[in-house]
């Protein structure tokens, strides 16, 4: 375990698990009482594209412990087709470092895949955070070629992080002014870096979502089975990930609570770092079972 001095994703070195052919990146950082955090990222994120004002609070109660799956940044293989095959790679990675029970922020793509892993593995998470994510059945799930979105992510002008300032924030001048904040804040760690998603890891995630948006039988069933508590976070105007989604996931899963952000879209955990990670670290310090903190 690392000491308090390098719990910080800007400094935290990278890491390496070996098994069965696969080498997976990681950064583990952060100490406490509590359960490890494991967080999954989003549409193409790398672990550079977790935000320190986000990962950083939380790991002054816990380790916090972020994952590049399959074929995603530095870790080898191919990236999956199906959120199963995503979370058949996060199972793995924590069988290797020898957890069995975890607390889980997923983060858009990373929020399916949590789902996913607590459905096939349901003693793998105590407690779970659900940010700007869907359920299976859900609907508008990054569906990029919108023109709303298509717009700006075509727009010649935005390169790197500067396009998620356009997609994860709303284009209100305080959420804009905010975003600076959230690139500057990204732009902190200088070395050790992940090498940014290209087209093919795009094309592969994004077929994962379609995938994702079917169902059989009886839609959101499956989510009544789920009794871990949960906290589903949103930002009202997200673009990326319809927030009825949201509202889905709270109505459908037995024991949630959740979170709607004003003039907030996908990045509302990032857009209000300092409220989310209150809220978050109040939601994992509650020993009952029920998801109200």
């Amino acid at each position: 375990m690392l000491s308090t001095k390098a719990a910080s994703n800007t400094i935290a070195p990278t890491q390496f698990l070996q098994l069965k052919g696969h080498s997976y990146a990681y950064r583990r950082f952060g100490s406490g009482a509590g359960l490890p955090l494991l967080c999954l990222q989003h549409f193409t994120g790398t672990l550079d594209n977790w935000d320190p004002a986000v990962t950083d609070p939380l790991a002054s109660g816990r380790e916090v412990i972020l994952f590049d799956n399959a074929g995603v940044g530095r870790s080898t293989g191919d990236v999956p087709h199906t959120i199963a095959g995503m979370a058949e790679h996060s199972m793995a990675f924590l069988d290797g470092l020898g957890i069995q029970t975890c607390d889980v922020v997923g983060y858009s793509l990373g929020g399916m895949i949590a789902l996913q892993m607590v459905q096939d593995r349901p003693s793998i998470f105590r407690r779970m955070i659900l940010v700007g994510t869907a359920p299976r059945g859900g609907e508008d799930i990054m569906h990029l070629e919108k023109p709303s979105l298509a717009k700006r992510i075509q727009d010649p002008a935005n390169r790197g992080y500067d396009v998620l300032k356009k997609i994860f924030f709303t284009s209100s001048p305080a959420s804009q002014a905010l975003s600076e904040a959230f690139v500057q804040r990204l732009s902190q760690r200088k070395d050790d870096l992940d090498p940014p998603s290209g087209p093919k890891v795009a094309a592969a995630q994004i077929a994962a979502f379609r995938e994702w948006e079917a169902f059989k039988g009886e839609r959101f069933a499956d989510l009544r089975a789920i009794r871990q508590p949960a906290l589903v976070v949103n930002g009202v105007h997200d673009e990326m990930i319809a927030v009825r989604n949201s509202y889905w996931l709270a109505d459908n899963l037995p024991n949630a609570v959740l979170v709607i952000y004003p003039d907030a879209g996908h990045g509302s955990l990032f857009q209000y770092a300092d409220s989310f990670t209150r809220h978050a670290a109040a939601f994992l310090s509650v020993a009952s079972e029920s998801a109200v903190f």
